[in-house]
Order: structure tokens, then C-alpha cells, then sequence
């Protein structure tokens, strides 16, 4: 198993989607968030578990936009 130093398994992002957009993820180990470029917003993972709820979810700014 692929984990990062918070529990989180990378190889799950590979199946999880934007429910926003449909669009695939983009992890940001930094961050800890999953990044859908697409709607522009970035989800929270917390304790190991993404937050994938659009609620939750925070919008980047155009200067993490363009480095994703």
C-alpha cells in the first residue's frame, strides 16, 4: 500500500473523481487536499480520509491554478 505520512493511499486517488465536475483529482501531498482543476476548488483530507463534499471544499487561488 501506497500511503502518505498521514495515512492517505495515493492509489485511491486514482478512483476517486471531482462530484463537482467529474473531472480526476490531483493530489497535493503539501496541502493534503485533492485538487480538481477543472472546478478550481481543493478537498480537504483529514486524518487519512478525503473530505469530498463541495461544501467543504475551498477555492484555489489563481496562483496554485496555474502551478496544478
Amino acid at each position: 500500500m501506497t500511503q502518505s505520512e498521514n495515512g492517505f493511499d495515493r492509489k485511491m486517488l486514482e478512483a476517486l473523481i471531482c462530484p463537482q465536475t467529474h473531472a480526476t483529482l490531483q493530489f497535493d501531498q503539501e496541502k493534503q487536499e485533492l485538487v480538481s482543476v477543472k472546478a478550481g476548488i481543493a478537498y480537504p483530507i483529514r486524518g487519512g480520509i478525503p473530505v469530498m463534499l463541495v461544501g467543504e471544499a475551498r477555492q484555489i487561488s489563481d496562483d496554485e491554478f496555474l502551478s496544478h
